[in-house]
């Protein structure tokens, strides 16, 4: 029987690297990229880290004279550029394995079990080169016999140099000195209560955490902690999961980038959030029978609050973004109240199933059997093909003064044809 080998690619400052790859001059430079609204520092580059700045730090809090100093560079997230990276990284990383997990937008399992006749420090090297070569991102390789194992060494492969990216702890002589490297905040699924918990039991390390008995794992950290621990003792007890699970809730909400009184530029939110969620259901194949919409001001202002919420059901589940925003849009001027600043409104879909699920109607057709899929269908292609956003809702507005604060928003450099970067030969 194969031996069980698991390696876990890593992007490393996955935002900050998205950047610098279209920026060259970025190379070595400290870079933090910001939140919704350029509130906080939500991702950073290991030079921003040498700072002494970390992750939630309020961008105006930052010191500009540190700013001029070090040339350092702030930018508005990029969801859509990081997006599109991501998805260029797994489809490489898909070159080396038939079993692949995406675990998240910068980080992906891959399954090498039966690749043991190879020397897999050099293989996560190749894996490691390649990634670079294909998207110009840098990545950690960690590799061990089980997925919690295999995150270790990703850590271990990041944070030393002389690893050089790629790390097999299955692979090192004394397996037992890294474990007790890694404090037990940073083991793969310990939180912060149950790191005190063990802290407080003189456990400060992966090593120790291996050497408590079964029994009284299971009883202070449940039968989920005992297989934590089995997997750090090499026993692997958390399957790949290549199948994506579809969501059973899809929510979209921004803040907005300054407050909203009007009625007319809510609604003209909730069909832009109605018309991103809807195209989500749609891309998993899915269908809905349930919108809730929730407003809110910002609570933490000193002036008069409000928050409330409400819901609709179609009649039939549905992938039609029209059906969405003229419910979203009734739910809306029930909860609409005048006289308030509103910093926020959403929608959220619920009651999701599978197209190949949806209930039929005896009286009436459903979204799939009439012309509205192909109508989304048509405009999704467009979209795809020409760019988000080519075609769009009259309802969400032209202007749209509402739409949260980007001010240091580069280009999408790979989804939009006005964005492709330019190159001269001098």
């Amino acid at each position: 029987m194969a031996k069980n080998t698991v390696a876990l690619v890593d992007c490393n400052s996955f935002y900050a690297s998205c950047e610098k790859v279209f920026n060259p001059h970025l190379a070595n430079k400290p870079v933090g990229i910001l939140s919704n609204n350029d509130g906080i520092i939500v991702a950073l580059s290991d030079e921003l880290k040498q700072l002494g700045i970390s992750r939630g730090n309020a961008a105006f809090k930052i010191d500009k004279r540190l700013i001029r100093e070090h040339g350092i560079k702030l930018f508005s997230s990029n969801y859509t550029l990081y997006g599109d990276m991501s998805a260029r990284v797994m489809n490489t990383l898909s070159m080396f394995t038939p079993d692949l997990e995406i675990y998240s937008i910068d980080e992906a399992f891959l399954s090498l079990t039966g690749f043991e006749h190879l020397n897999l420090t050099d293989y996560g090297r190749q894996i490691k080169r390649t990634v670079r070569q294909h998207t110009g991102l840098p990545v950690s390789v960690g590799i061990g016999s089980t997925k919690t194992l295999a995150k270790i060494a990703s850590r271990f492969a990041k944070k030393h140099n002389f690893a050089e990216g790629v790390f097999d702890i299955s692979d090192h002589p004394d397996k037992d000195k890294i474990l007790r490297w890694v404090e037990v905040e940073h083991i793969w699924g310990v939180g912060r209560q149950y790191a005190k918990m063990l802290r407080r039991n003189g456990i400060t390390n992966a090593y120790e955490l291996t050497q408590v008995p079964d029994n009284w794992l299971q009883k202070k950290m449940t039968i989920v902690g005992l297989r934590l621990v089995k997997e750090l003792r090499g026993i692997s007890c958390v399957d790949l999961e290549m199948d994506i699970k579809p969501k059973k809730e899809i929510v979209s909400s921004k803040s907005f980038g300054s407050t909203v009184t009007e009625l007319q530029d809510l609604l003209e939110a909730t069909s832009d959030y109605c018309s991103v969620a809807v195209k989500k259901l749609r891309s998993e194949n899915q269908v809905a029978s349930l919108i809730i919409v929730f407003l809110s001001t910002n609570r933490f202002k000193n002036e008069p609050q409000y928050a409330n919420y409400a819901k609709a059901r179609l009649p039939l589940p549905s992938g039609y973004t029209p059906d969405f925003i003229r419910a979203a849009n009734r739910i809306l001027k029930k909860i609409y109240r005048p006289g308030y600043k509103y910093k926020k409104v959403g929608v959220m879909l619920a009651d999701i199933v599978h197209q190949s699920k949806a209930p039929l109607d005896f009286f009436q057709p459903t979204y799939l059997d009439d012309h509205r899929k192909i109508i989304m269908d048509c405009m999704d292609d467009i979209n795809e093909k020409m760019g988000s956003h080519r075609i769009a809702y009259a309802s969400a507005g032209i202007k749209k003064p509402w739409q949260m604060r980007r001010k240091n928003l580069t280009p999408s450099y790979t989804t939009s044809w006005e964005h492709i970067p330019v190159v001269k030969a001098i």
